[in-house]
């Protein structure tokens, strides 16, 4: 079924506008075309709304927290407001902390770094490395891929029973995958947490753009997301949650805005008191027009209703669910199976078919834009092709002959701004390259597939 027939049956809303949409690009066998950006779990692009916003503050830039001038009051102003925002969209409790950083992979950095001494880390091998990698002065016990929801939660119920129970605990889960798009049991898994005494923080850096996430109602301690998946690229991120770990650790980074009162000691030194509010761990000038762009972006997907914009994309999703699986020589990766709910996210391979290769061919010749590779989830991904990715073939030739694993996946990616014509042309190229084969040759350059001159 097509999308244009599936909103036919069900009234939803158009896709929102976003920056880029009316950009064309050349196609190696001539002519251009509108570009079809289908690699929004890597970065979305900027919704209209918030690049207006930004647009509008722009020439009233000024230093936050430092000046008595109006434009800096004006910009202080809006950088608390956006905090209020991020934290009504996340719907935070009343005491929550909300740290503006540079990225989910910051602020999972920045909660590593609050975490209590010999705290331990409970983590699935198939995170996003964002929040894999951080906890390396933590005693860190990985758990092995689930393929359910439930073999998730009864795995990490095993190992907290198993825990030492007199010291602190901490529980890193993604909300939705960023190569299978896969929901994980989220609400399950706090509950397991806190019965065992530990806490979790939950990446949504992939669900927060296309689901609500309430702190309250699915129980977590902290939320980490990124800007730049959210449709406001601007270079923040946030992390929020409770404050406790947050007030007793020192300072993410040591410098102004972080220090309440600076004085100098009798041997030489400085006395320093800390602020023990979010500025503690945002020293230095605060990047205000990435917090006002994520806080634009909160209040847009808000105002345009996420249950019209879940209806939408569930939409999307089944039709390139349905085309690629008109495909024999495609298979689509998932851990808990075809009927898992998930977001815009689908990673597949295609039998025969170097992915890198297969990535070029669509952007050159059809103008469309995937991601090839392991995705920052590396053990994952060789999970689910049950390969060791050691060696790759030349893009010109296949990476495994039929039958045999790949070594690498294609990753295709949508959401709120995403037309139908990308999806309906994503799937009209894969039958046709599968079908047909390239028309153009393609080399390998530093690691990647480009067309042949």
């Amino acid at each position: 079924m097509s999308v244009s027939t599936a909103a036919a049956e069900q009234t939803v809303c158009s896709p929102l506008p976003v920056l880029g949409r009316d950009v064309t690009v050349p196609l190696v066998t001539g002519g251009e075309v509108t570009y079809a950006a289908l690699d929004y779990a890597a970065s979305a692009p900027a919704l209209q709304r918030v690049w207006d916003d930004v647009a509008a503050y722009a020439p009233y830039y000024g230093s936050v927290h430092r000046g008595a001038g109006y434009l800096s009051q004006l910009s202080t102003d809006l950088f608390e407001n956006a905090r209020r925002t991020v934290a009504e969209f996340l719907d935070c409790r009343g005491d929550d902390q909300v740290v503006f950083t540079r990225s989910t992979t910051d602020s999972l950095n920045l909660l590593a770094a609050t975490l209590p001494a010999g705290c331990q880390v409970f983590v699935f091998d198939t995170e996003h490395h964002a929040s894999l990698l951080p906890w390396k002065d933590a005693q860190v016990t990985y758990l092995n891929a689930p393929r359910t929801p439930q073999e998730a939660v009864t795995a990490l119920e095993r190992a907290l029973a198993a825990r030492d129970p007199h010291g602190s605990a901490l529980v890193c889960v993604t909300g939705a995958s960023n190569v299978t798009g896969e929901l994980w049991p989220v609400r399950e898994l706090a509950a397991a947490a806190h019965a065992h005494g530990a806490r979790i923080v939950l990446d949504a850096a992939q669900l927060a753009p296309h689901h609500p996430v309430s702190v309250r109602d699915l129980d977590v301690d902290w939320v980490a997301f990124s800007g730049h998946k959210l449709y406001a690229p601007f270079g923040s991120g946030v992390l929020a949650g409770r404050a406790d770990w947050l007030r007793e650790a020192e300072p993410y980074l040591a410098g102004g805005g972080a220090s309440r009162k600076v004085t100098r000691r009798v041997d030489g030194g400085v006395h320093v008191e800390w602020h023990e509010s979010a500025a503690r761990h945002e020293a230095g000038s605060p990047n205000v027009i990435g917090a006002y762009s994520i806080a634009s972006a909160c209040k847009a997907l808000t105002e345009a209703g996420f249950d019209t914009l879940v209806a939408r994309e569930e939409q999307l999703i089944g039709a390139v669910r349905a085309g690629l699986a008109e495909v024999p020589e495609v298979r689509v990766l998932s851990l808990f199976g075809d009927d898992a709910p998930r977001v815009g996210v689908i990673s597949f391979v295609v039998e025969g078919w170097n992915s890198s290769h297969f990535a070029a061919a669509l952007s050159a010749e059809y103008g469309i834009g995937v991601r090839d590779g392991l995705f920052c989830a590396h053990p994952l991904v060789r999970t689910l092709l049950g390969s060791d990715p050691q060696t790759q073939g030349e893009c010109g030739a296949p990476e495994a002959a039929p039958g045999e694993k790949s070594l690498n996946a294609i990753r295709v990616s949508f959401g709120a701004g995403t037309p139908d014509e990308h999806v309906e042309r994503f799937v009209r190229a894969v039958k046709e390259l599968v079908r047909d084969g390239a028309k153009w040759s393609y080399r390998t350059e530093d690691g990647r597939c480009v067309p042949a001159v």
